[in-house]
């Protein structure tokens, strides 16, 4: 039997590696650069995604400053963000999970990026907006 969403809200554990990121954004052709940065920041959580139209680079802020000389071209608002990852191994065939913890945080007025790896998803949002989706997760989960 496979496990449903309200199952997966009850057991799921929501944390935060206490670090705050930054989003970038680089032209297409900075994919090296970018995967070079990745592979040597060595962090537990950092992301790069590759489209037809540009890079997207979510690493720690500590980080930037470190490979700035690396990253030329990068746009970025000056906004800073937490992560929340969702730590329970999530069945690829689930379907409705991240749109339950999307609805609570948009109720909540919190704006999301989420993020899956292969068994566990993360959600970025503004870190000004970090104690308010931590409390609409849990409110969430109280109500199942």
């Amino acid at each position: 039997m496979s496990m449903t969403v309200e199952e997966a809200l009850k057991q799921a554990t929501f944390y935060s590696d206490d670090q705050l990121y930054v989003f970038l954004k680089l032209p297409s052709r900075a994919i090296t650069a970018a995967a070079g940065v990745v592979a040597e920041i060595s962090e537990p959580f950092c992301a790069l995604i590759v489209d037809k139209d540009e890079v997207s680079l979510l690493i720690p802020e500590e980080a930037l400053e470190d490979f700035k000389g690396r990253l030329r071209d990068y746009q970025g608002e000056n906004k800073r963000y937490r992560l929340i990852t969702v730590d329970i191994e999530l069945p690829m065939e689930m379907v409705g999970f991240m749109a339950r913890l999307s609805q609570k945080l948009a109720e909540a007025g919190v704006s999301i990026l989420p993020y899956a790896a292969y068994s566990r998803d993360h959600i970025v949002i503004e870190d000004k907006h970090f104690d308010n989706a931590m409390q609409a997760l849990r409110a969430l989960q109280s109500e199942i």
